[in-house]
């Protein structure tokens, strides 16, 4: 069962970074483009998620090491016989104005970093988080739960905040969809 949850998890965030690096092929016509909304741009959406994902990180990495640990100590097996994620709660996290939540100011993008520096973070974001995946293939990211804020999904353990990750990418590529649209209109 937790193989199955790893497995999924694994597929969606590889399909998810996948997506995104599709975006980095873009011409600078179209990652510069404004939409008429006066929303962020295809360059500063990707940053932001680069932000996001380092914040996020550090949670997750902190929730390796304490789950990693509590293993010398906790039996958790009986916790693993019917786990599973409420994935249609943190499914909601990838889609687009699906809630409302007011993004800290240091995950807004700043335009400080070329696209290069953003591609070469979330490669290594990704690569981190299959790692961290593969650390607790046994089941033992279940142990560690931390409070997420954004739409009150309250405790998640380690396996959910990666999850999340993946989703919150998902969330923004359908952003820079919307965004591409919008160009592509303009030109015909």
């Amino acid at each position: 069962m937790i193989q199955d949850v790893i497995n999924k998890i694994k597929d969606e965030l590889v399909r998810a970074f996948d997506d995104l690096f599709y975006w980095f092929r873009s011409d600078d016509q179209l990652l510069d483009h404004r939409p008429s909304n006066n929303g962020w741009t295809i360059r500063q959406i990707l940053e932001h998620i680069s932000l996001t994902n380092h914040f996020l990180l550090i949670l997750i990495r902190k929730g390796v090491i304490k789950s990693i640990e509590k293993t010398s100590n906790t039996d958790y097996s009986d916790l693993l016989i019917n786990y599973d994620l409420d994935w249609e709660k943190l499914k909601v996290i990838g889609e687009r104005r699906s809630f409302e939540w007011n993004r800290p100011e240091h995950m807004e993008p700043t335009g400080d970093k070329r696209l290069d520096e953003v591609r070469s973070q979330l490669k290594d974001q990704v690569s981190h988080c299959l790692a961290n995946l593969d650390k607790l293939k046994n089941g033992e990211g279940a142990l560690y739960k931390t409070t997420m804020t954004v739409n009150n999904l309250g405790k998640l353990d380690v396996y959910e905040y990666i999850y999340f990750l993946a989703q919150h990418g998902q969330r923004h590529i359908t952003q820079m969809q919307k965004n591409e649209s919008e160009f592509k209109s303009l030109l015909t």
